[in-house]
């Protein structure tokens, strides 16, 4: 066994295990940390596969954006974990057989690829431009519509975390710029005119009386 199959088998079993703990993890923000941590392994098995433009990409998009956008959702909402998580050991046969059917489906269509085969031969110019030119020029050319797509449908995922975190919570305390800029000073200030003399009390004024 050489250097780059150890580091294999240990990033495969650190992030299996960080994913494991992401759906067992009774703490939200502690689940979204071994998410983190299972990105940083597969980043380090991309960098094995000498596919060091996904790695980057991996780190720098899911890890440093879209999980520090989850963390920040999740601590804006006060999510219950408690009334979340009920049920979970109830369902989880269920959830664990439908895993294993999706596994085994996935493997049925995969099994097919892994095969050993000769490494396709690049054009010259492709060799010349190195990986990351080249993924780039792919993707803005061939997968142009698809990259436009899923921009779409990250930008809608960013409206929606803004529109969730914008909700009236009732513990809040704000003001309404609007409101105080129609307030009048009838509305702040009362005057009340009163008598310069106190009345006696009704004991008083019956004991003067007799």
């Amino acid at each position: 066994m050489n250097a780059t199959t150890a580091l294999f088998y240990v990033f495969a079993i650190v992030m299996l295990a960080a994913s494991f703990r992401v759906i067992t993890a009774k703490s939200t923000v502690h689940a979204a940390l071994f998410l983190i941590l299972a990105f940083f392994n597969a980043s380090g098995i991309w960098m094995l596969l000498k596919a060091e433009f996904l790695a980057i990409t991996l780190v720098l998009v899911y890890v440093g954006a879209v999980m520090v956008l989850f963390l920040f959702v999740v601590m804006m909402l006060d999510v219950h974990t408690d009334k979340v998580r009920e049920g979970f050991w109830k369902h989880l046969p269920l959830a664990g057989l439908v895993g294993a059917l999706i596994a085994l489906e996935m493997a049925a269509i995969l099994m097919g690829g892994f095969t050993v085969s000769t490494p396709k031969e690049l054009p010259p110019d492709v060799l010349a431009m190195g990986n990351s030119k080249a993924l780039g020029v792919a993707i803005y050319t061939d997968y142009l519509y698809p990259l436009q797509v899923a921009a779409v449908l990250l930008l809608v995922a960013i409206i929606a975390a803004i529109a969730l975190t914008l909700r009236e919570r009732k513990d809040s305390r704000s003001q309404n710029p609007a409101e105080q800029v129609k307030a009048k000073k009838a509305d702040r200030l009362r005057l009340v005119k009163m008598d310069a003399v106190r009345p006696a009390p009704a004991a008083e004024q019956q004991e003067g009386n007799a």
